[in-house]
């Protein structure tokens, strides 16, 4: 049996499997997109697949932190729409 990768969620801190996680990834140009696939290239930061993580991680600008750089707030209402598509 293959072991599930652990990620930890930047909002909660927890550590979950891969796959119960949404991937947030800047990619090499820049910009910031949903990774359904998990494999796009880039800085990947993991959030839970809920919605108390997705709003704590909008409220407090956590991707800014984890990418390094400043997001908007349409960044983050995409990812929140994002989240809404997969559910």
């Amino acid at each position: 049996m293959r072991k599930l990768p652990i990620r930890t969620c930047v909002a909660c801190r927890q550590g979950k499997p891969k796959n119960q996680m949404l991937r947030v990834v800047r990619t090499p140009q820049g910009e910031v997109i949903v990774d359904r696939t998990g494999k796009c290239a880039g800085r990947g930061a993991y959030v839970c697949d809920d919605p108390e993580c997705i709003a704590k991680c909008a409220k407090r600008k956590l991707l800014d932190k984890a990418f390094g750089v400043a997001l908007s707030d349409e960044t983050y209402a995409e990812i929140q729409r994002q989240y809404e598509q997969k559910s």
